[in-house]
């Protein structure tokens, strides 16, 4: 029998996604239908052999720098929305092992019963024997977005890439839900992304992936298959790099 899978271009790749890819079309919380197509998606890059890592949002729950807005106190805020992206990845565990597909979801704040701690070479070891590690919880540590986090773990972990899934096919030289003439980039610099606030991860993951010479892949998480086409070399995105 001979093996069709397409060949891909990484081994190890960290997916990030936001808590509101979530929601689905609803206004806040879970739609399991959609977590579900989600979890479809990753099954289909796991199918290929390809190590996966995932870090999720919690905007879909509480986001820490509107309730620091709303006069929260912003450390308190914060830990709060790091145990949102605790339930998100809950979520995800549950969908992905539905699929047979093994999980482990890692926090870097310590609830032993729920999830495993943050251990480097654990986590490593999970990703050799083809488990998808889902780190929650941000880095920990107030003041951190999850996009920060996401990049931090992707080179704790050695991946080739970071996967960034938004509602777009790419980055945009200005909103294309706004503007007929927004232009997609195919690449696109790290210092371009800072100085033009393309908004593609906040500054401080950029300069981290910049740092590390991580390269960023922007694509749709809203295009079926986009995740697998893209790693098998086809499909729309843009490519952040030094």
């Amino acid at each position: 029998m001979t093996d069709t899978a397409p060949k891909v271009t990484f081994k190890r790749v960290m997916l990030k996604i936001s808590g509101e890819a979530l929601m689905g079309d609803q206004g806040f919380g879970l739609h399991p239908p959609t977590v579900q197509r989600i979890a479809r998606e990753v099954q289909s890059v796991h199918e290929l052999g390809v190590e996966i890592c995932m870090v999720i949002g919690g905007g879909n729950i509480f986001r820490g720098l509107q309730g620091s807005a709303q006069g929260m106190e912003r450390t308190t805020a914060d830990y709060m929305g790091m145990l949102a992206t605790v339930m998100n990845a809950l979520a995800m565990q549950s969908a992905l092992e539905e699929l047979d597909i093994h999980t482990r979801v890692i926090s870097a704040i310590t609830m032993n019963e729920v999830a495993e701690p943050y251990i480097r070479r654990r986590a490593v070891r999970h990703l050799e024997k083809k488990r998808v590690c889902i780190f929650a919880a941000g880095t920990g540590n107030p003041y951190f977005t999850t996009d920060t986090a996401a990049t931090l773990r992707a080179n704790e972990m050695a991946c080739e890439a970071i996967f960034k899934g938004t509602k777009v096919d790419g980055v945009y030289d200005k909103d294309p839900a706004k503007h007929d003439d927004a232009k997609r980039y195919d690449t696109v610099s790290y210092d371009d992304v800072l100085q033009k606030r393309l908004g593609v991860m906040d500054a401080s993951a950029i300069a981290l992936a910049r740092d590390n010479n991580l390269p960023i892949i922007v694509f749709s998480l809203d295009e079926p298959g986009g995740f697998r086409g893209i790693l098998a070399g086809q499909g729309t995105y843009t490519r952040v790099q030094g």
